[in-house]
């Protein structure tokens, strides 16, 4: 008798999910922004950041897009802008990357730890991470088998405990993440603490992989500072970065990594294997913004976030919504405690069909049980938006 699917022994258990699958869901970032658009409320949720794109970087890249720039390039990126961002490395921090070894261009920052996490990364081995934490740095690592290691920050104001930090640490241990400018909290981390994160990383051998996407969002006179200017950093530190909030075209997908030459060719392969390259055309715009955008935008990139912060500060402390006042980035975590709900996702589920303004559940970024009194707010919004969003929320 011949065999049949029905009677295979194993059909039933080859015909399955993978083991990874059955815990993953949508963020609840996403969550919130589709809920969002069905109601057509205004999106505090995701950081899309809508504002306007400045003309240099949208018109080379419709120029790039006539003159044929349309197909692939190089897997780490057109040169013109490799050169850009190595010269804007040493520029913002004295930092020196050959374009040709030491830096890629890469799918958004996103894409870049992806592919030095595979790169750099085992299976079983564990990374440490900053809670509250961005949600795509823990489901990355968790994708490819790699265990995240939370390490609280200290409320109100999210200061580092390094003997909590030291505590996490175990034979399996890696590597650090640091996010800074930090999502969700803002927290800029100062220099104190990246020297504390240093000793440890030159003591234990770990690499640090720093997300930098918002080293532009900076408040009140608060300085960003990039790990790998620190003494003995730069060959262990994964620098990621890109431009989707500072040129405001999230929807792009531009990122790029700069990290010692004896590292980036193996996330070069990935990046390849899993993107083939960053959008070609769009890299145009991209480097047209970094060579010709001067100083004075980023300052005022930096000024007009702080008014919007203000101004969503002030709405969520007239509606009862206690604010941790962010140094940087674009997001404020508020208290939801007035809020009917259990749970912070509920909480944020009864502001959005109250107000019609979308925000994201505290526990996005928390071990479970932690996080459900807070909800997010990005203020990356156009003036008018903002505005509105800041009235509805002034009626609670």
């Amino acid at each position: 008798m011949s065999k049949t699917l029905a009677t295979h022994p194993h059909t039933a258990s080859r015909l399955a999910l993978s083991e990874l699958a059955p815990g993953a869901m949508q963020s609840e970032i996403r969550a919130m922004s589709v809920e969002c658009d069905r109601i057509g409320g205004i999106n505090l949720a995701q950081g899309v950041c809508d504002t306007p794109v400045p003309m240099q970087v949208e018109s080379a890249a419709i120029a790039a897009i006539v003159a044929g720039h349309n197909i692939y390039t190089r897997q780490d990126g057109i040169g013109r802008l490799r050169k850009a961002i190595a010269e804007k490395q040493q520029r913002e921090y004295r930092l020196n990357y050959d374009p040709e070894t030491e830096v890629m261009v890469a799918s958004g920052a996103t894409a870049g730890l992806h592919a030095a996490a595979m790169a750099l990364l085992n299976p079983g081995d564990e990374v440490l991470l900053f809670e509250p934490f961005y949600g795509y740095h823990v489901t990355t690592l968790r994708s490819m088998r790699v265990k995240p290691v939370l390490v609280a920050l200290a409320e109100p104001d999210w200061v580092l405990d390094i003997d909590a930090l030291r505590e996490a640490i175990t034979p399996r241990t890696r590597a650090i993440i640091v996010n800074t400018p930090a999502n969700p909290s803002g927290k800029i981390f100062n220099r104190a603490e990246l020297e504390a994160i240093a000793d440890v990383a030159r003591e234990h051998d770990f690499f640090v992989f720093t997300d930098e996407i918002y080293e532009y969002f900076v408040y009140d006179g608060a300085e960003h500072i990039c790990m790998a200017t620190l003494d003995g950093m730069r060959e262990r530190t994964i620098v990621m970065s890109g431009f989707s909030k500072t040129f405001s075209v999230t929807g792009w997908r531009l990122g790029y990594v700069t990290a010692d030459a004896k590292w980036m060719g193996a996330m070069g392969y990935f990046h390849d294997l899993t993107y083939v390259c960053a959008p070609s055309a769009l890299q145009h715009g991209a480097a047209a913004g970094l060579e010709q955008l001067p100083p004075e935008f980023y300052k005022q990139l930096a000024a007009d976030h702080q008014s919007k912060r203000e101004r969503i500060v002030s709405a969520l402390r007239d509606a009862g919504m206690e604010p941790s006042v962010p140094a940087g980035a674009y997001y404020v975590l508020a208290k939801a405690s007035r809020l009917p709900g259990e749970t912070s996702a509920q909480k944020a589920r009864h502001l959005l069909a109250k107000t019609g303004v979308a925000s994201v559940a505290g526990s996005a970024f928390f071990r479970p049980g932690r996080g459900e009194d807070l909800l997010r707010f990005c203020f990356a919004k156009r003036d008018a938006d903002l505005d509105e969003a800041c009235v509805r929320l002034r009626r609670l």
